[in-house]
């Protein structure tokens, strides 16, 4: 049992003596600075067990011949020509130990060097560590674009694009590096996580984001979007209420061509040939509308400023029971049976036409003394046709019903038709 006790002892022993012989060989520096190497142990480490060695921890135990001693111990590694750095600030008091682990930023030789430096900077001793071949013990740089969203986009779609980025090994070292990104047609902000793209004009675009750290470790990452100008909107009118009298019930309400678009944020505006409001609203009440025949038109105004307009004609008429001065408002109507009328005699009737003949006789034969030709009488208006021979509306709008009539307005609301016969417009 002495001899297994001692054995042991041994194996234990034996590595720091070892440390210890090489640093009074080879550590000149440190004994110059009163400082003594006790032992020096370097270790390989697989960090996520993937069976890759990923990190070195080295351990080394000082000692001084001083009360306290301020020693920057510093574990240098150089991998494709850059060097990262992995420092410790210790006081020696007495024996003390101290611990630094490299972590690899890329696959590839690491080279080692453990230095050992003073308050100023200044390099007192270096030693060599061995040679690993590692792995990247963190998260390389990497670069996501994501698109979140209907496939056939449109203007005012719902559009989202998740970025994810991840570095780990350039914040560890100190090497941070600089994203970009390009394509959009607003600027994005580094740390926006999310971009809204719904609010993006039509267009094609082709985004890319890139970065690169201090280290040279490079990430790419693209996402190509195509955005198609939504259409005009498109809708139907439904009347209730047309040609009944002005006593009852009158409705004009917009009904969506496409029930799956919705036109609840969109703009509405009617406007009626007979009055000078415009409304607001998916419906139109028409039932305070005199009697006659109103022509309601609908400006429809999407969130991207795409408009679409249609009209309709309404008749409204008289109601049945009127005062003598509403009667005398209205257009001509005829009350049938109640319409009042007076009896006209034969005699009267004959003494007419005995007048008219007359009259009549004394035009047709009548010679003007100065022989001149009969001038003919004014025959009304001259056309008001354009030299392509359409109508002049004299700038004022102009408008085509339903069933092809065409109207033009003035400014105080009322209505002239085209009279297509004469080529003049006609005061409604």
């Amino acid at each position: 049992m002495r001899k297994v006790t001692c054995f042991l002892v041994f194996l234990f022993l034996m590595p720091l003596f070892g440390a210890m012989n090489v640093s009074a060989e080879a550590d000149i520096g440190l004994e110059e600075a009163g400082i003594t190497m006790v032992a020096l142990r370097n270790d390989s480490l697989d960090l996520n067990q993937d069976g890759d060695i990923d990190a070195v921890r080295v351990v080394v135990i000082l000692n001084s011949t001083t009360p306290s001693t301020l020693v920057d111990v510093r574990l240098i590694a150089t991998h494709n020509d850059r060097e990262v750095v992995v420092s410790t600030t210790i006081e020696i008091v007495g024996q003390t130990n101290a611990s630094l682990t490299y972590d690899a930023w890329s696959r590839g030789t690491h080279e080692l060097v453990l230095g050992f430096y003073d308050m100023n900077g200044v390099e007192i001793s270096t030693i060599d560590i061995p040679t690993y071949e590692m792995v990247p013990a963190k998260q390389i740089p990497m670069l996501s674009l994501q698109f979140t969203g209907q496939s056939n986009l449109q203007t005012g779609s719902s559009c989202e694009i998740n970025r994810m980025f991840v570095d780990e090994t350039g914040p560890l070292y100190g090497a941070l590096g600089t994203l970009t990104f390009t394509g959009a047609p607003f600027i994005v902000l580094d740390n926006a996580t999310s971009i809204d793209c719904s609010s993006w004009p039509a267009g094609e675009y082709s985004l890319r984001e890139t970065y690169r750290n201090e280290l040279g470790q490079t990430a790419e990452a693209s996402l190509n979007l195509t955005i198609e100008n939504r259409p005009a909107p498109t809708f139907d009118l439904v009347v209730t209420g047309d040609g009944l009298t002005t006593d009852r019930s009158c409705l004009v309400a917009i009904q969506p061509t496409n029930s799956n678009e919705d036109f609840t944020p969109y703009a509405k505006e009617w406007d009626v040939s007979t009055t000078s409001v415009i409304t607001e609203g998916a419906v139109y009440d028409c039932s305070a509308l005199p009697a006659g025949v109103h022509l309601v038109v609908l400006k429809v105004t999407n969130l991207e400023n795409i408009a679409s307009t249609q009209a309709v004609n309404i008749v409204r008429l008289p109601a049945a029971e009127l005062t003598i001065e509403e009667q005398e408002a209205l257009p001509s109507q005829s009350f049938g049976e109640d319409t009042s009328t007076e009896d006209v005699g034969w005699y009267t009737i004959t003494v007419l036409g005995l007048i008219v003949a007359i009259v009549v006789f004394i035009l047709l034969v009548r010679i003007r003394e100065d022989d001149e030709l009969l001038t003919l009488p004014e025959l009304g208006p001259a056309p008001q046709i354009l030299n392509d021979g359409s109508p002049d509306s004299e700038g004022l709008p102009t408008i085509v019903d339903d069933e092809g009539q065409l109207w033009r307005k003035h400014p105080d609301g009322t209505l002239d038709w085209w009279d297509s016969t004469y080529n003049i417009w006609q005061r409604w």
